[in-house]
């Protein structure tokens, strides 16, 4: 049984997978999906999550280095993954789900995740700077999965005035963009130019929001004093 990814088709959750399997040499037919969540049919069962099915293409064969050569590369490896689901793709998906109207804007709120998110990416930054990759001296897993979602990234709202903050950053982005594997599924990437605008109605859900919270804590007290 061949190996079907079902995804949306340009999107993270597809990419990790049909890179990992162009370095792992593993054949995968994707089906574009309008699912939210993307599943990875296998001889063995049903996988989702986009970073477990990369993790299973990976080690269909074991004689590719995407997990590293030794228990402390496969280690880091690992924990790069976590540092890039949790810090960097949080981050920006924090950032820009309000001006893609996936939840309410909020001004304060979205200047804290930017710093976040900058505090994230120093981090990798500082780290790339004494190195071409993320762990040892060739592309592994944990540079697939961090390129997709820096990918989501300069794409949808990283400028260049804000990813000049992080040179190193920018250096490995580019330079793995436009390896041949990422280049076939990635096609050209473009950087975006401008940051888009919070649509109006999300401003109103926090006005809404408000209103709504300060109902209920007047109500709440209102109650309160009853049962006194």
């Amino acid at each position: 049984m061949a190996l079907v990814l079902h995804a949306g088709q340009g999107g993270i959750n597809a990419y990790k997978s049909l890179i990992a399997a162009e370095y792992s040499g593993v054949k995968v037919e994707h089906v574009n999906a309008l699912e939210k969540v993307s599943v990875l049919e296998t001889p063995d069962g049903p996988v989702f999550e986009s970073n477990a099915m990369a993790r299973y293409i990976a080690k269909l064969k074991g004689d590719n280095t995407l997990f590293g050569s030794s228990v402390y590369d496969y280690a880091q490896i690992e924990q790069w993954l976590d540092f890039a689901a949790t810090e960097i793709d949080q981050g920006i998906k924090r950032w820009i789900n309000p001006r893609m109207g996936l939840g309410p804007y909020c001004g304060h709120s979205v200047q804290w995740r930017v710093v976040s998110l900058k505090k994230a990416l120093r981090i990798l930054d500082t780290h790339l700077a004494g190195t071409c990759y993320l762990v040892g001296h060739g592309i592994t897993l944990a540079d697939i999965v961090m390129t997709c979602i820096l990918h989501f990234g300069f794409t949808c709202i990283m400028t260049k005035s804000f990813t000049s903050e992080f040179p190193h950053v920018e250096r490995y982005f580019w330079m793995l963009v436009n390896q041949p594997n990422f280049k076939k599924i990635l096609g050209e990437v473009k950087q975006v130019e401008s940051v888009a605008a919070v649509p109006e109605w999300t401003m109103k859900q926090v006005i809404d929001a408000r209103y709504v919270m300060a109902n209920q804590i007047i109500g709440g007290t209102e109650q309160n004093g009853d049962v006194a």
